[in-house]
């Protein structure tokens, strides 16, 4: 019996350990671990079908990557399946350390429909790790891929080596990098085997596209006698003889197109969805490539493969080239919790990306916030206290018996220390044991008395003025702070050239976490403030209604007749 106990525990700690996942376990002398998933459920990226031989991009920045912690040309980068344990041929197309902005292209096997389990690793943080595992992961099924990445000079086919004929004019902040700019001047790669055209073959074209106004004839792509244009603001194709069109491009926005040839049929896509379908054989050409003929604005990631693909990899495509945050979810995996994890995760970004000067702000916010606590903490002790010995105070003098306690039960009241002074003020004009008060003599008394009420509304109102220094500066810091972050996580942006949402946001809310700091000093000196003046005009009131109190009372005792 003891030993079947012993083998069912055995086993149950042995599927415990199975179904644990190998969450940041590949490597611990990789500490850094960027954890990146395509969500192809109902909440991310519908697709139709599993897709194979995927190449996606992979963006890092300060928000999902600790730059810090790798090296600075990212030679120990290194990317690993769902799995966490099998390598990924990957290729960097840029890492900027300084910027603290990288691209991967990584090439998956398989992408799979209806979950959230499409994963990819990244791993860094190795000092002693040099470059492994990276490769030209758009060699094998591609003919030809611009990324338009280089910093000057000709375009450079990623695939094949090919190289356009003249320089291109490149915009810095692209879709992904930099772009090319084309202003009607097309960018023409050589003919080569790979770019060949074979008489009723198949063909894949794609690329992204950011037109300016609609001009006449537009050539965005061509093969020979395939074309992919745009008439107007609408796509189109030509075939040999054969066209069709469909599908909107308007203007000033990014939008991903493609053409597909296959089984004697031409498909259009525009951002992931078949635009327009028409009869069409591939002819036979050989030519080469030429971008942008008669085409004016930003072209971005042109690929030909010499493959069918379906509107699944047109929609992924366009999704992650696209970084479409619905499919793409990226973050830091520090162990303690998920990349989606609570407010601690999130937290955690935001104090990150602080640049110096909200810190700075931040600080002196703190410092206004503890100020203003200490002095409403000690000024609510302070009326609640004087609140209270006014009331004591008020039931004897009332009763005409003020002094029947220990004087030191009252020591807190405003109002017995303006009794007092009245007492030594009637004091003063006792004449042979009789204390006789004309009407100047009791005017004088009300003056002193109103001179004390005043010295007395001065020590209560005492630091409020702090209160209002922080109600009033408290959001104007924050803004402060706020405004130079936004410009300064601006103006890195426009150093690196990457404009994509997933480095401007955690810059962007860090800055933003300098307002929410000073509304958090505003919000509670102006609630304590208010309570406070109220209960320091109450208790002014009280004493303005005691001062005429006693001069009345002083007058009935003492008054000439």
């Amino acid at each position: 019996m003891n030993t079947l106990r012993t083998k069912l525990a055995l086993i149950a700690t042995a599927a415990a350990l199975l179904g644990t996942p190998a969450h940041a376990a590949w490597n611990k002398d990789f500490p850094v671990h960027t954890k990146i998933t395509l969500d192809t459920t109902d909440k991310g990226l519908s697709l139709p079908a599993a897709q194979a031989d995927i190449v996606v991009p992979v963006r890092l920045h300060s928000g999902n990557f600790d730059f810090a912690a790798a090296k600075p040309d990212g030679s120990d980068l290194r990317v690993i399946a769902a799995d966490d344990k099998t390598p990924l041929p990957f290729e960097v197309e840029r890492f900027d350390g300084v910027n603290e902005l990288a691209l991967l292209w990584v090439h998956v096997d398989q992408v799979l429909p209806g979950t959230d389990k499409n994963v990819i690793h990244v791993y860094a943080g190795n000092p002693a790790a040099n470059a492994e595992g990276q490769a030209r992961v758009f060699a094998a099924k591609h003919a030809a891929v611009l990324h338009f990445s280089e910093q000057d000079g000709p375009a450079v086919d990623d695939a094949g080596g090919l190289k356009s004929a003249a320089p291109v004019l490149r915009e810095t902040n692209g879709l992904l990098a930099a772009s090319a700019r084309v202003d009607g001047t097309p960018i023409a790669l050589p003919p080569d085997a790979k770019l060949r055209l074979a008489a009723g073959g198949t063909l894949t074209l794609a690329m992204w596209i950011k037109p300016e106004a609609a001009t006449e004839p537009a050539t965005l792509a061509a093969l020979g006698p395939v074309k992919l244009l745009r008439r107007g603001d609408q796509l189109a194709a030509e075939i040999g003889a054969a066209t069709l069109g469909g599908g909107s491009l308007p203007a000033g926005a990014w939008a991903h197109v493609g053409l597909v040839l296959a089984g004697g049929k031409a498909t259009l896509f525009v951002n992931g969805r078949q635009a327009a379908q028409a009869d069409a054989v591939m002819p036979e050409a050989d030519a080469g490539l030429q971008v942008g003929a008669g085409y004016k604005g930003l072209v971005d990631e042109v690929q030909v493969l010499p493959a069918a693909r379906d509107e699944g990899w047109f929609r992924l495509e366009s999704a992650a080239q696209g970084a479409d945050p619905g499919f793409v979810r990226s973050g830091k995996d520090t162990g303690a919790e998920s990349e989606e994890g609570g407010s601690t995760g999130y937290m955690g970004i935001l104090l990150k990306n602080l640049t110096s000067d909200a810190w700075v702000v931040i600080a002196i916010l703190l410092a206004m916030f503890a100020i203003a606590m200490w002095v409403m903490v000690t000024k609510a002790i302070a009326v609640r206290s004087a609140a209270r010995a006014n009331d004591a105070f008020m039931g004897h003098f009332r009763a005409a018996n003020p002094q029947a306690r220990n004087e030191s039960e009252f020591a807190q009241s405003p109002l017995f220390r303006l009794y007092r002074t009245g007492l030594l003020e009637v004091g003063k004009r006792q004449r042979d044991g009789r204390t006789m008060l004309s009407g100047a003599s009791l005017d004088a008394i009300k003056a002193v008395l109103d001179a004390d009420l005043v010295r007395e509304n001065h020590s209560m109102n005492a630091r409020m003025v702090l209160l209002t220094i922080a109600i009033s500066g408290g959001p104007f810091l924050g803004l402060l702070g706020t405004v130079v972050g936004v410009m300064i996580t601006f103006a890195a942006i426009a150093a690196a050239g990457d404009v994509n949402v997933n480095a401007i946001a955690p810059g962007i809310a860090a800055a933003l976490l300098a307002t929410v700091a000073g509304l958090g000093v505003a919000i509670p000196s102006l609630f304590g403030y208010n309570y406070l003046a109220a209960r320091i005009k109450t208790l002014s009131a009280d004493m303005q209604i005691f001062v005429d109190e006693f001069v009345t009372r002083a007058a009935e005792s003492h008054g000439e007749a």
